[in-house]
């Protein structure tokens, strides 16, 4: 029986993925922060299942115990400040925890058992203004944010950890993922939680900034698939994980309300403090390489991972 820790398993992904293991056979731990209100919702159905130790990124000592106390046989690195408008207000914070927080969890790594398997949570978000399309493991970072720039951070510290201690380091390069454990906070979330408040008749309208962003959006269950399958191969190695295809914030709206029996045009209005400072274009996944690698691909598409959300949230606000 395998021993996993995760870091950030209160987390959309972690749950998913404590799900995931729990269904392996593993042990599972997770790293949680000391919080003034500690949110476990997503894991309470679990609960019973895994173990939780209070540490912290930025913490060096306390990653180093929780490795000492844990004894993992694989690390999964989920655990940031991953909020991009965020990243702007708390710059400092974001770098922290998502870029010098990564150091500070492969060194205490490094020194209690080396062998560990460690899966670092790398971003689209490091492609930013991309240099082609789709985007592939090859294609340059240029970040468009302080938490894309973080991110690369990590993304590069974990291969060179790699290659200077020969360490079993993988970065997935995860494409946006949603699920309804998404956070209200983003966009894919706030409209779907829109649309039940609005059809529960408790709001009218639904603001939002840029509907002609495009993303690359997948089923976060089917994504967690994609980091185990990454620490099970012979040799440690980089991955983009997405769908391949990419879809505007507008069509999202459009399927959300639609699923709802409304139309989006009457409800949905342009705020103009929800448009970024500076913008990510068009983001576009090419996952050739986990397809080929790790016998990946995502089980949800687009309209149904709209609906799955549409209908969870509308069911929350029946109850």
């Amino acid at each position: 029986m395998k021993t996993a820790l995760i870091t950030g398993i209160t987390g959309q992904d972690g749950s998913y993925l404590a799900e995931f293991l729990i269904e392996k056979g593993y042990t599972v731990h997770g790293m949680v922060r000391r919080a003034s209100t500690e949110t476990f919702s997503r894991i309470e159905h679990i609960r019973e299942k895994i173990t939780i130790h209070q540490a912290d990124l930025l913490d060096q000592l306390s990653l180093v115990n929780l490795i000492e106390t844990t004894q993992p046989d694989e690390v999964y690195n989920l655990a940031a400040q991953s909020f991009v408008p965020t990243s702007w207000v708390q710059p400092v914070l974001t770098a922290q925890f998502t870029a010098v927080g990564v150091t500070k969890m492969l060194e205490a790594i490094r020194l209690v058992n080396p062998k560990i398997r460690f899966y670092q949570a790398s971003s689209s978000e490091m492609f930013g203004k991309v240099k082609e399309v789709p985007q592939t493991e090859n294609t340059p970072f240029h970040p468009r944010s302080p938490y894309g720039v973080a991110k690369v951070y990590g993304h590069w510290i974990t291969v060179n950890y790699r290659e200077s201690y020969n360490m079993y380091l993988c970065s997935g390069i995860l494409f946006n993922h949603e699920s309804p454990r998404r956070g209200k906070e983003f966009v894919t979330r706030k409209i779907t939680d829109g649309v039940a408040r609005i059809k529960s008749g408790l709001d009218k309208y639904l603001y939002l900034g840029n509907l002609d962003a495009k993303r690359d959006w997948g089923f976060a269950g089917d994504y967690v698939q994609a980091m185990w399958l990454m620490l099970q191969q012979d040799e440690p190695d980089d991955y983009v994980i997405a769908t391949g295809e990419t879809h505007s914030v507008e069509e999202f709206c459009e399927l959300a309300f639609a699923r709802a029996g409304l139309n989006y045009k009457n409800h949905v209005k342009i705020d103009p403090q929800f448009i970024r400072p500076a913008e990510v274009d068009l983001l576009i996944g090419n996952p050739e390489k986990a397809r080929k690698n790790l016998n990946w691909t995502p089980h949800y598409t687009f309209k149904e991972l709209v609906h799955m959300m549409v209908d969870a949230d509308i069911k929350r606000y029946s109850k």
